[in-house]
């Protein structure tokens, strides 16, 4: 006989938490918020190159191995992949890239072609394609591809032909443009043939296609010798400024119909911004997503906001790092520095994928006397790049591990919300909370409570259990425990990363967010300073809590929940709705509902918000950063700057 089971939910009251034990360890809240999410997460994935390059033809018992450590469900368990496009050299160039680095191009120079010759390619001509290029990169397609459920192609560089220095390492000075003017038709075109046949060989499909990596740097550099040979610049890489990009971006979109055209794929956080802000209108429509990377990470919320209000996707689509000056596999300094990498950048940027550079690296390049006199510890995964046997020495460090306590519990899908602690993430599956990532750097143990009064539903019997990496093993499972009263603590290690798997708590809590109902002051956090309603604009006025004119409420006109939900902001005083007209911000009347009075707020989490308008993606600003009381409130590109963030207060 089936009977229907009735799930209650407990009504979510303050009490006291359940301690972890009865000896003393520091205090940890962690409250997530589901009142604030983000889109649903695509996923974890890696760059190919230059792993698969040099892997690619060793025995198949290691390159099986290798794959399996990085896409497998007991590996790295990622799902992205991006497949980097060679150009390569010209056949008379002797070697003088890194291990791994001389991808392959896909052509085929006639007889005797050198470097001189930049004039005999002929997009589309099957003589002079090679289809056949690059079968190391190819059989980790073949390997993983069941896995992979999204695949980008990249480019680091255009074949020698298409740049003016000849080599596919830079130019003679680094900031000289790269890319030839007259090869932008026949470069996006060498880009589209390859994928095409990528995708006919392999059984694939490229989801997108970014023809540019870190373009607007002075990284790429190539010095030749006495001998008119290279001697410097160990890898593809080519200087292409925002004023060439701009034309780059269009001309791979015609070349690829139906494709996302990603970019920038930019070092850090504040070139990006350069690039985008240097982009034409043409190049900003043309591109379906914007990449980014944080081996600088710095002003991270600026992509989030420029991607926010130009309706368009953000991956951090590459880093990767050491977190230690030497080769090391047992500290936990590399495990902490990457958890606390990609705790931050999920938290700073809102990315809906995170995308590692090179989880293998060359064993014998990161010890000591290899690239760096002292060795280096990049990579979760190192083996030497030159193994011809097979029996090869694999060795994983605890960046493996403590990136695993993310990529086997936040899965594609879930969607990571809010949290006021900077050291967690936490992910909600469906109406779910599914999982909390807590990253422990110091050197006691921690008391963390997880506060889940933000929930409507908490079910009789709903639990935590820990899974802990330290020092002592990884991945480690330990009991649940019994949420009491909306909350449950645990002991974490210390210098631990602890993923707390959550059960029998779902939904948001009534009358939660900022769309609630419930009027808001916004204060500066410049000036300490509160937005005010006046004489029809928009200026900061000393904080008086009882001023109608300081508070507002909002109203959600896009969704429910969601971080890039667009929000009418209605003045409790006057009525009006607040809106943007020929760059000012401006009052309109009630019930106005049109873009440009549609604004998506973002947070880290702080309690502080920016502004981002919907109809030309500007912030709300303080004008020339002013403190003064009465200053007027206008709009400007993302700076991350105080005077554009915002503490809101529910009166």
């Amino acid at each position: 006989m089936n009977r229907l089971l009735t799930v209650l939910c407990v009504p979510l009251v303050a009490a006291g938490v359940l301690a972890a034990s009865a000896s003393a360890a520091m205090a940890v809240t962690v409250r997530p918020d589901p009142a604030y999410r983000q889109q649903p997460f695509e996923g974890w994935g890696s760059s190919l190159a230059w792993m698969a390059e040099a892997t690619g033809g060793y025995p198949d018992a290691v390159r099986t191995k290798l794959a399996d450590l990085v896409f497998g469900a007991d590996g790295l368990n990622l799902n992205i992949a991006r497949f980097n496009i060679g150009g390569g050299n010209a056949p008379d160039v002797p070697a003088y890239l890194r291990p791994g680095g001389a991808v392959p191009g896909w052509w085929k120079a006639p007889a005797g072609t050198t470097r001189a010759d930049k004039d005999w390619w002929t997009p589309g001509d099957p003589a002079e394609f090679d289809a056949a290029a690059d079968p190391n990169q190819r059989w980790w397609v073949d390997r993983i591809k069941n896995r992979v459920t999204k695949w980008e192609a990249f480019s680091n560089s255009p074949p020698y032909f298409q740049t003016v220095s000849g080599y596919v390492s830079g130019g003679f000075s680094a900031t000289d443009e790269q890319l030839r003017p007259d090869k932008i038709g026949d470069f996006t075109a060498y880009l589209a043939q390859v994928v095409r046949t990528l995708e006919r060989a392999h059984g694939i499909r490229f989801s997108s296609v970014n023809p540019l990596n870190e373009p607007n740097t002075s990284y790429w550099k190539t010095t030749l010798g006495a001998d008119g040979n290279p001697t410097g610049g160990r890898q593809e890489g080519a200087h292409i400024g925002p004023s060439v990009q701009s034309q780059l971006i269009p001309a791979m979109a015609a070349a690829l119909p139906g494709k996302v055209v990603s970019a920038p794929d930019e070092t850090n956080p504040d070139i990006f911004a350069a690039d985008w802000n240097g982009w034409s209108s043409p190049a900003r429509a043309a591109a379906g997503r914007l990449n980014v990377h944080t081996y600088g990470t710095g002003n991270r919320p600026i992509p989030r906001d420029i991607a926010k209000g130009a309706s368009k996707p953000l991956w951090m689509s590459e880093v990767g790092g050491s977190w230690l000056d030497r080769q090391d596999f047992t500290s936990m300094d590399p495990g902490l520095g990457l958890a606390g990498q990609i705790t931050d950048d999920l938290r700073l940027l809102e990315p809906s994928a995170w995308v590692s550079w090179q989880p293998i690296e060359d064993y014998d390049n990161m010890k000591p006397g290899g690239e760096s006199a002292a060795g280096m510890n990049w990579g979760e995964i190192q083996v030497p790049f030159g193994c011809t046997t097979s029996d090869c020495p694999i060795r994983t460090n605890t960046k493996f591990d403590t990136m695993r306590n993310f990529t086997h519990y936040i899965r594609p899908g879930d969607r990571l919300i809010a949290s006021d602690d900077t050291a967690s993430t936490a992910a909600m599956r469906g109406e779910a909370l599914s999982s909390v990532v807590h990253v422990n750097s110091g050197t006691a143990e921690q008391d963390v409570t997880l506060d889940l009064t933000g929930f409507g539903c908490v079910r009789p019997g709903s639990s935590v259990t820990p899974v802990v990496t330290d020092v002592t093993g990884a991945l480690k499972r330990g009991k649940p425990v019994r949420v009491t009263s909306a909350r449950a603590t645990l002991r974490v290690p210390a210098r631990s990363v602890t993923t707390f798997l959550v059960d029998g708590v779902s939904s948001t809590a009534a009358g939660t967010g900022l769309g609630s109902g419930k009027p808001v002051t916004f204060t500066g956090v410049q000036s300490g300073k509160s937005l005010s309603a006046e004489g029809g604009s928009l200026v900061q006025r000393t904080t008086d809590p009882a001023a109608a004119a300081q508070r507002w409420t909002l109203t959600d006109r896009t969704g429910r929940y969601g971080n890039r939900d667009r929000f009418t902001v209605t003045n409790v005083g006057t009525g009006q709705v607040l809106s943007t007209a020929g760059g000012a911000v401006t009052p309109a009347p009630a019930g106005t509902t049109g873009a440009a009075a549609q604004w998506t707020l973002s947070t880290t989490g702080d309690g502080t918000w920016t502004f981002v308008n919907a109809a030309d993606g500007q912030l709300l600003d303080v004008t020339g950063e002013s403190r003064e009381d009465g200053a007027r409130i206008g709009l400007y590109r993302p700076t991350n700057g105080p005077n554009q963030r915002w503490q809101a207060v529910t009166r």
